[in-house]
């Protein structure tokens, strides 16, 4: 169980304390995008896993799947209020279900009392939150087995998936080795060209999905994730947008009882938080 000595405010540093842990071998944005956005009474940590000759395979998530126990329990002891886990496909690795996930995540929350919320499954709550359910998936670097297995797992959590492409299945690389060669940063303005795809190919659907932790140079050339890029998209659109990023930041805010600062697209601005000032 939770330390009691975390159920006393005055023995925290924030008034509210998030835990963030991502793939393995991967500096992750996620802290850094969720304090730029959150009120300053909120903090994040992170706890990067561990994996020896870590190489990005499905069936490495599957073999350490129980490392994200072990992520909660250290957040946990820590006094985090709630955990994030980065990252699509840990819940589709292996095969696992919606219904894995939530008893995973539930089970958690129960050992711990400490809340685990996962990128992949954040996707299928926040759209069940925003009632829709005809969507489209842009895949974005996403390899096949990555793509296809976060596919079925949309499909299993009653998701009516129209469409689902990456980067190669759009056209804008000729192979996966060379959009692997990015690193999971491109330039600018595929950020737009690949969205204009999205709808040329999946017209009539209710709002667009956008996997993993994908990053598009700004003007300045400093990468910058989906959190960035979604009001303009959504102008462009006219309808919305729900990355795994902003879907595991709205269902942290909305566990603990917050909201973002600023305007940040349709999902967070439902939280009330669109002209709350980080003060």
């Amino acid at each position: 169980m939770k330390p009691e000595r975390w159920k006393q405010a005055e023995n925290k540093l924030f008034t509210h304390q998030v835990g963030f842990t991502a793939p393995p071998h991967d500096f992750d944005a996620a802290c850094t995008d969720f304090i730029r956005i959150a009120p300053q009474d909120h903090g994040a940590h992170g706890r990067m896993l561990h994996l020896d000759g870590y190489q990005h395979q499905l069936k490495q998530r599957t073999d350490n799947f129980h490392l994200l126990e072990e992520f909660v329990e250290c957040m946990s002891n820590n006094g985090a209020d709630v955990c994030g886990q980065v990252g699509s496909n840990w819940v589709h690795a292996g095969g696992k279900t919606p219904q894995d996930i939530r008893a995973f995540c539930d089970r958690m929350a129960d050992t711990y009392e400490t809340p685990l919320h996962m990128a992949g499954m954040c996707l299928v709550e926040a759209c069940r939150a925003m009632d829709v359910e005809k969507v489209a998936l842009n895949a974005v670097y996403y390899w096949p087995d990555w793509r296809d297995g976060l596919a079925r797992f949309l499909r299993d959590a009653g998701l009516d998936l129209v469409w689902v492409g990456n980067f190669v299945d759009q056209g804008f690389y000729t192979t996966q080795d060379a959009v692997n060669d990015c690193v999971w940063i491109f330039p600018n303005d595929l950020a737009m060209r690949s969205m204009e795809k999205m709808a040329a190919m999946a017209p009539d659907v209710e709002a667009i999905l956008v996997n993993g932790m994908p990053n598009w140079r700004d003007a300045n050339g400093l990468p910058k994730r989906a959190l960035y890029y979604t009001p303009a998209w959504e102008a462009m659109l006219g309808k919305p947008v729900i990355s795994s990023d902003t879907a595991l930041y709205w269902n942290i805010f909305r566990t603990l009882g917050t909201a973002p600062s600023g305007s940040h697209g349709r999902l967070l601005d439902s939280l009330g938080g669109a002209t709350h000032e980080n003060a």
